[in-house]
């Protein structure tokens, strides 16, 4: 599974919870909030001040790494 910019939080963590320590890292702590649960990653990132490109570039190579 690739996520993308416009990926939502909430399909990220049901598909891969395992992220939930990736998006804490960063300073999204209120994962379980409506608001973050219908934001994308691109909206997300930018509201936290993070790079989106390299949060899910992060994302995507440890979701992989744990797939195999």
């Amino acid at each position: 599974m690739q996520f993308e910019k416009n990926t939502v939080i909430g399909e990220v963590l049901i598909n891969a919870p395992e992220t939930a320590p990736l998006f804490q890292a960063i300073g999204m702590h209120c994962l379980g909030c409506a608001m973050a649960s219908g934001e994308t990653l691109e909206e997300a990132c930018a509201v936290h001040g993070v790079d989106p490109d390299a949060f899910i570039e992060k994302l995507n190579a440890f979701v992989a790494s744990r797939v195999q």
